[in-house]
C-alpha cells in the first residue's frame, strides 16, 4: 500500500519552473564553466580548427606557420 505523503496534496504549490532547454544534440543541459557539455563543445571547436589548418596547408602547399608569416 502506498504512503499518503507521497501524493500531493491538492492545496499544495504547483512547481512553476519551466523545462530547461536542453542541447540539439544531446539530453544534456548546457552550461557554463567545466561541464561535459561545455568541454564537448570545446573539442569540436578545436577539430574544426584543426582541419583548418589541413586544408590551409594543403591548398597553399606551404607550413601554417609560415603562411600565417609566424615563420621567415
Amino acid at each position: 500500500m502506498s504512503d499518503p505523503s507521497d501524493t500531493p496534496s491538492a492545496d499544495a504549490p504547483q512547481d512553476a519552473v519551466a523545462p530547461t532547454a536542453t542541447s540539439a544534440t544531446t539530453s544534456e543541459v548546457p552550461a557554463f564553466g567545466w561541464s561535459g557539455y561545455a568541454e564537448r563543445v570545446n573539442g569540436r571547436f578545436a577539430m574544426l580548427g584543426f582541419a583548418a589548418v589541413l586544408l590551409v596547408e594543403a591548398l597553399s602547399h606551404d607550413t601554417f606557420l609560415h603562411w600565417a608569416g609566424l615563420l621567415p
